[in-house]
């Protein structure tokens, strides 16, 4: 999704766990033992510990929202909100209970526009959340996912993922997005991957009608195809109340092993192993922006980005192996 401020395969590399980002606060106790000249034991009692550093970051938080010290760009981006309690949120997850390995992260572009593309599944999307975490801790970039309108329909969740960065999958905010040389991230399978039943895990379905192709090639940007594998064993759905979903205007209404069975407890995903690979960026530079409005090139260009996401897809899984080990 996006932002904007008022003012302002084989061969990859794996990030294991281990590799996760520094944490500030332990460089700072690192500095308080050699400011206090003690010995590394007396250095390291007095220490703050990760209690006492999160006690002092959520009061910092508190301070910067009283005062107004935080800036929101024009499409309700909200970095301080987003870093503050978002992110450490969808983190804990990320880090503890899906222990996200990647592979393939130097195929992020480092700076400008560009565009991600991957599949979509797991009944409730929290692969759009693993890959946001996974950019912005590890690539150093905020991802701005486009998401459906249902998303912008329920008043809690807009206003969430609005704070996160993202926005309406449309073209011109997309378009928007990308001229200024921001990271954009698209599911172009919707709602039929995220809902689509577990017997068809891990087997892609329709790329829409490649309006994801039409906006790089307008914004002269590379796109980048991603494989998450993971997300399809966090909520095995095996059926659908198609009755009930339509009266709550809902997409789908997935039964799972464990919901609606055990109640509010059947939302609490399995921990599944998840592993998200990164592809070699599809420059398209052999094409004009006027290409965009060629049905035949867009269909070409869409079918091989699909061909390429679901190879990555079988060769991610085997690499995983086991499901939850």
């Amino acid at each position: 999704m996006m932002h904007a401020r008022h003012e302002d395969d084989g061969g990859a590399q794996v990030i294991p766990l281990a590799s996760a980002r520094q944490d500030g606060g332990d460089e700072a106790g690192d500095i308080g033992v050699a400011d206090s000249g003690a010995g590394p034991g007396a250095g390291s009692a007095a220490a703050p510990g990760p209690l006492e550093r999160g006690i002092a970051s959520g009061l910092a938080f508190l301070r910067r929202r009283i005062a107004g010290e935080y800036e929101v760009d024009e499409f309700g981006y909200d970095p301080d909100f987003n870093e503050s309690v978002l992110l450490p949120a969808a983190r804990a997850l990320y880090e503890r209970w899906f222990r996200v390995e990647l592979a393939g992260l130097e195929n992020v572009p480092a700076e400008g526009g560009a565009l991600i593309v991957a599949n979509h599944s797991g009944t409730l999307p929290l692969d759009a959340l693993m890959l946001s975490v996974a950019l912005h801790d590890h690539a150093r970039r905020q991802v701005r996912l486009l998401g459906a309108d249902l998303v912008y329909q329920v008043p809690v969740l807009a206003h969430l993922a609005r704070k996160a960065g993202h926005t309406l999958a449309c073209q011109a905010d997309a378009a928007r997005l990308l001229g200024k040389g921001e990271l954009v991230g698209v599911f172009p399978e919707g709602f039929k991957g995220v809902g689509k039943p577990f017997a068809d895990r891990y087997k892609l379905q329709r790329f829409g009608r490649g309006g994801f192709v039409g906006t790089a090639l307008r914004a002269g940007v590379p796109i980048v195809p991603a494989a998450i594998v993971g997300a399809e064993e966090i909520y095995p759905k095996i059926a659908d109340l198609r009755p009930l979903a339509r009266l709550l205007g809902l997409p789908y209404f997935p039964v799972t092993p464990t919901f609606p069975l055990l109640g509010p407890a059947g939302l609490i995903p399995l921990p599944s192993k998840w592993m998200i690979q990164f592809g070699e960026p599809m420059t398209l530079e052999e094409y004009a922006a006027e290409d965009a409005d060629d049905p035949m090139t867009v269909f070409n260009i869409t079918d091989h980005v699909r061909e390429n996401v679901q190879q990555m897809l079988y060769d991610t899984l085997l690499r995983r192996g086991p499901a939850f080990l």
